[in-house]
């Protein structure tokens, strides 16, 4: 019989485990299985309210499944994933922790989900309706070949210095992301931990400033392990007083060309379907739709779960 463990807080052989189970669905499925922001969040220790749910059958020594929730600013978002090699069940496996990860929602009083998908099918469809969800946001990645054919910007650009730009960055991130339900309400705790991560290059982390003050960024990640290796525009804003004045276009190609600077042939970058603006941006940069992901969203009221 299958059973299932709901941990508030992953300790060092659940993490070993779960990340035994993310690296097998990220190798099978090519990208990865879980979104990294909330995967360092319940990792790491989580925000104001996380969980993750680790399955595990009879006869295996690792999870054959796992979900998470964790609540930010506005809503709640839930991640699942199944191991490679047990999805023959995932028609029994998906909705069983889809519900489990709910009724944690619905215990913790409940509120808005996000359930996102990586390349959503038919099977994910009729998975978030029977749970209550409908589809909701889709965010594309989209990829490019470097070099552009546009010259860099004439832009003062200089990088990132952890510990003395931490505040002003926040800030400003959290000014122009402010009805995002991921990026925005980060604080420094947050911000640190990208830091320890390896992944992390300060130089890679452009600041522009005008009057002395931070008015936008391009946050650059390199992917080296990915076929073929890609260099990403990781986060990118402009503060919304410098906000109309092309800056963000200037940062974009700027932030593209450091990374082909690097010796990288790709770029890449994520951004939602219904933000027609940047959407036109990116296509005029020459960006096309590599492939897209989705949020399946509902509202879930507050109750005790089954069972309780």
């Amino acid at each position: 019989m299958r059973r299932l463990e709901i941990k508030r807080q992953l300790q060092a052989d659940d993490l070993e485990a779960v990340e035994g189970l993310l690296s097998l669905a990220e190798v099978a499925d090519g990208h990865p299985a879980v979104d990294e922001h909330r995967w360092l969040d319940m990792a790491q220790g989580g925000r104001e309210a996380f969980a993750g749910l680790v399955a595990w059958e009879p006869g295996h020594h690792h999870p054959v499944a796992y979900a998470q929730v964790s609540r930010g600013l506005h809503s709640w978002a839930l991640d699942l994933v199944i191991d490679p090699h047990h999805r023959y069940d995932a028609l029994e496996l998906g909705p069983e922790m889809l519900h489990a990860a709910l009724d944690v929602v619905r215990g913790e009083g409940g509120g808005h989900v996000h359930w996102w998908v990586h390349q959503p099918a038919a099977a994910h469809d009729a998975m978030a309706g029977a749970a209550g969800l409908a589809r909701g946001r889709d965010l594309l990645q989209l990829r490019r070949r470097l070099p552009l054919e546009v010259p860099a910007p004439d832009l003062t650009l200089r990088p990132f210095v952890p510990g003395r730009d931490d505040q002003a960055w926040l800030d400003v991130n959290n000014r122009a992301f402010a009805w995002h339900p991921e990026q925005g309400g980060w604080d420094l705790e947050t911000l640190q931990q990208r830091f320890g991560e390896p992944w992390f290059d300060p130089a890679g982390f452009l600041l522009h400033e005008r009057d002395g003050r931070l008015a936008g960024f391009c946050w650059t990640k390199v992917h080296r392990k990915h076929e073929p290796p890609l260099g990403e525009i990781y986060v990118i804003a402009v503060d919304p007083d410098h906000q109309g004045t092309g800056l963000g276009r200037d940062l974009v190609v700027a932030g593209l060309d450091w990374l082909h600077r690097q010796g990288l042939a790709h770029g890449m970058l994520y951004v939602d379907a219904g933000n027609r603006a940047a959407v036109r941006l990116y296509e005029k940069l020459g960006f096309t739709t590599d492939h897209a992901d989705r949020a399946y969203v509902g509202d879930v009221e507050e109750g005790s779960p089954p069972g309780s």
